[in-house]
């Protein structure tokens, strides 16, 4: 026997196993990633999480203070409340000051926001811009929203995730009356994918996509963290924001977390759960419980408790309040953290932005945050759950109709 035909009988069958440890999971993940979306990651980073209005609102609002060029800020909810208010002044302040300030409202979200807020903006010279308002525009275009929540000051630092400017994002979560939800503030090279994301939407409600005040300039690498920004439109097909949770998902090895405001994916998401579950990786879903503003989303998502539950997942509601984050951690190394809901609607119809993060200690920081937020929720129990009431399977199956909305 050559010395080839050696070789050839001891080699495995099949493609060499992949290497473990953090680093090499952190890059399976980032190749195949980049391959799949086509969107390039970018190194060197500083990523610092938010948890609840405390935290959120004032790294905000000191960010427009201190803005000396521009702000861009572009947001789903903006209702009513000081909080709103306190926005609105410091917007106006930095227009008053000539810094160049942009703001991009969802013209169903931010429906609620109040006229003299708008107003007082307008003479201050902020400029204001409305997503397809509903009054003027299709049934079916009415149905693509901007969910997008993109602040960006100076062109260097940034803030994205869940919150919306509302009196409900107040506080810390400590009752029924201020919701539960993580933000993010972000410097670095990927400022520059999250500024795209309030440029693609500025560029269909103003002429002017870029002035005199914008200095391009290059971005310092502050970090260590590895971030791809993923940019979610309404069209029909396969989406990015499909693939990046399906490559997460089918990329777990030991642990998939997620905890969603908003829980409705199709048959085919669900499945790739319990896949994953059945397969030996620990999923754990956390969800809102008794406090919601979406009951049609929640009874919708309930529907999937059994096929979940009985795959192994862990699923949770949150009970002191309204959870409202997006957030995903997978095998400790990596996490999604933006404006995208586990629902039909984020993945197909809404515009959404997601940023995907190589890093293990801010990773770490997330995964604190679903320990204490786990501790705060009721499991739901297989056996209990099959015996449920008929009047709520009834409820359940009554939103089937338009769960592809939710």
């Amino acid at each position: 026997m050559t010395q080839q035909a050696q070789d050839e009988r001891r080699a495995p069958e099949g493609p060499a196993p992949e290497p473990d440890g953090p680093v090499a999971a952190k890059q399976r993940l980032r190749r195949r990633l980049e391959r799949l979306l086509g969107i390039a990651a970018t190194e060197g980073n500083e990523l610092v999480p938010l948890r609840n209005g405390d935290e959120i609102f004032p790294a905000m609002l000191a960010a427009v203070r201190a803005a000396e060029h521009t702000v861009d800020m572009m947001t789903f909810v903006y209702w009513r409340g000081e909080i709103a208010r306190e926005f609105a002044g410091a917007l106006a302040d930095r227009a008053r000051a000539g810094v160049r300030v942009r703001l991009l409202l969802d013209g169903f979200g931010a429906k609620e926001i109040e006229p003299d807020l708008l107003d007082a903006m307008d003479e201050a010279g902020v400029q204001v811009a409305w997503f397809r308002r509903p009054a003027r525009q299709s049934p079916m275009r009415q149905n693509h929203r901007c969910h997008r929540k993109v602040l960006v000051t100076d062109e260097h630092t940034a803030f994205t995730g869940g919150v919306g400017i509302a009196q409900e994002w107040c506080g810390d979560a400590r009752n029924p009356d201020e919701w539960r939800d993580t933000h993010v503030r972000v410097r670095g090279p990927a400022v520059d994918g999250i500024a795209a994301a309030f440029a693609q939407n500025w560029a269909e409600c103003h002429d002017d996509l870029y002035d005199e005040h914008d200095r391009f300039t290059a971005q310092e690498q502050p970090g260590r963290a590895t971030v791809q920004v993923v940019r979610g439109s309404a069209s029909f097909g396969w989406q990015d924001m499909q693939t990046l949770l399906r490559v997460v998902i089918t990329s777990a090895r030991e642990r998939f977390r997620l905890s969603t405001a908003y829980f409705a994916p199709d048959a085919y998401f669900v499945d790739l759960l319990a896949s994953a579950a059945r397969r030996g990786v620990r999923v754990q879903i956390l969800l809102p419980g008794p406090h919601t503003d979406q009951r049609a989303c929640l009874l919708a998502g309930r529907q999937h408790y059994q096929t979940l539950v009985d795959a192994g997942v862990e699923v949770r509601e949150y009970q002191p309040t309204m959870l409202h984050t997006k957030v995903i951690t997978v095998d400790g190394v990596c996490s999604l953290i933006g404006s995208t809901n586990f629902n039909r609607r984020s993945m197909e119809h809404d515009e959404e932005v997601m940023l995907a993060v190589l890093d293990e200690d801010f990773t770490a920081e997330l995964d604190a945050d679903f320990d204490a937020d786990r501790k705060l929720s009721e499991p739901v129990d297989p056996a209990r759950w099959r015996r449920r009431p008929l009047r709520r399977r009834l409820a359940e199956a009554a939103v089937t109709p338009i769960r592809r909305f939710l």
